[in-house]
């Protein structure tokens, strides 16, 4: 009676329960908005990596940066890895500056995930999108 003065639709929502739930709704917008709502593209987060050396010139690394942050606002993660070299491993404190650059300019639109750690002949950390 309520949905015929409405002009609406009485809707059984959820059958199986005791007792069945119903609501008052327009049924034909209803099924508009679950239709548009599948076509609509999900995101998957992919991990996209960002590789440095400890001698990287200061260009290289705003580019490598620029890229970085594209990455994070478009939802994906980003793992920076600073790779070492025959003698570079004896200047681990290079690398570690170069990092420690890198994750400051990316701390405005990301998060750290996972703190620089060394493994081998690489520096690696995982930044999150915000």
């Amino acid at each position: 009676m309520k949905a015929r003065e409405a002009e609406l639709d009485l809707v059984e929502v959820a059958p199986n329960e005791r007792p069945p739930v119903c609501r008052i709704m327009d049924f034909g917008k209803y099924k508009y908005e679950k239709k548009k709502k599948s076509h609509q593209p999900t995101h998957h987060t992919k991990t996209k990596e960002i590789r440095l050396r400890p001698k990287t010139g200061d260009h290289d690394i705003e580019v490598k940066i620029k890229q970085a942050k594209g990455f994070l606002q478009h939802k994906d993660k980003v793992v920076v890895s600073v790779v070492f070299r025959g003698r570079e491993l004896a200047h681990i404190d290079e690398g570690k500056k170069v990092m420690d650059r890198v994750i400051q300019e990316l701390l405005e639109v990301g998060k750290l995930e996972a703190p620089p750690t060394n493994q081998g002949k690489r520096m690696i950390c995982t930044l999150m999108p915000k």
